[in-house]
């Protein structure tokens, strides 16, 4: 099966070229942004129809999410209409997708976890272009899943777990928000997720979303005083509220992600948030 794998350089598509290479049943194909832009529809389609791709795990997103406030255009290129021409692209070929997306689809109003059959209701632009970007895998007839996560994390890019570490470094105390609650995601994780999926064949032939981000819960105040803990760095965290860090992007209080529907449809185990943290700051002090 030929497999691409689009926004191949962000955190789950180097965590996914990680994960796969011992896939030999599989040819994956990565391309990042500059090789494989996917607002351009003839682009998409001539690369798909060329090489004979029957799935591709979409990993390409505009995730700045303040920027995205006034950088509208471009959020919407790649979070809704990038995923138009993959969706129109596989139409042609009989295609898959396994769509990336976010819990920034919830308005975070409620105080139990999200299950996938609730009313969606974005604050801010990135988190209405990416669920124009699920409407459109969900409209098409093309057989696919979107999964939604979050607080993603990783030692490869940009993200939080980076950040704490060298500010911690950096500075003798820290204040960190703790009025937002999620569950923090290690993009190894989910890459595995991914290519289970792959292993099993259960993508259906019609469209569902499924949640997945580690198990348990946390603020970010909680998640920065776990990595200082498991980072071995001795910096103060304070806790502060979200209004004494306003940013240009209002963002879900409380966006915990039920995820037992993909636990039993899948048979999968998900670790811990705080295992996985350790697991991911071991690998980023190798």
């Amino acid at each position: 099966m030929n497999i691409l794998i689009t926004g191949a350089n962000g955190q789950l598509g180097s965590e996914i070229r990680e994960v796969s290479k011992n896939e030999t049943k599989y040819n994956f194909m990565f391309e990042g942004s500059k090789e494989l832009d996917i607002t351009k529809s003839q682009l998409v389609e001539d690369y798909i129809i060329t090489n004979k791709i029957e799935l591709v795990i979409n990993c390409a997103a505009y995730t700045a999410v303040d920027k995205a406030e006034s950088d509208v255009n471009k959020a919407n290129q790649v979070n809704a209409n990038g995923v138009k021409n993959l969706v129109f692209a596989l139409e042609k070929v009989g295609g898959k997708i396994i769509h990336i997306s976010t819990d920034y689809v919830f308005n975070g109003e409620n105080f139990t976890p999200y299950n996938e059959s609730q009313d969606v209701d974005p604050l801010g632009v990135y988190g209405k272009t990416k669920r124009e970007g699920e409407e459109y895998v969900l409209n098409s007839d093309i057989q696919g899943i979107i999964i939604r996560t979050s607080w993603v994390y990783s030692s490869f890019g940009n993200n939080f777990v980076k950040t704490m570490l060298r500010l911690g470094k950096e500075r003798e105390k820290l204040g960190v928000i703790f009025d937002q609650i999620g569950s923090p995601t290690y993009a190894r994780d989910l890459a595995n997720v991914c290519i289970e999926l792959l292993k099993e064949d259960q993508i259906d032939d019609h469209s569902k979303i499924y949640h997945y981000s580690n198990e348990g819960i946390a603020s970010w105040y909680d998640f920065a005083k776990a990595v200082m803990l498991y980072g071995g760095i001795d910096c103060e965290v304070n806790p502060i509220e979200t209004k004494e860090y306003p940013t240009p992007a209002k963002r879900p209080n409380y966006s915990v992600m039920n995820k037992a529907k993909i636990k039993k449809d899948f048979n999968i185990e998900i670790p811990y948030w705080r295992d996985s943290l350790k697991e991911c700051i071991k690998e980023l002090q190798k």
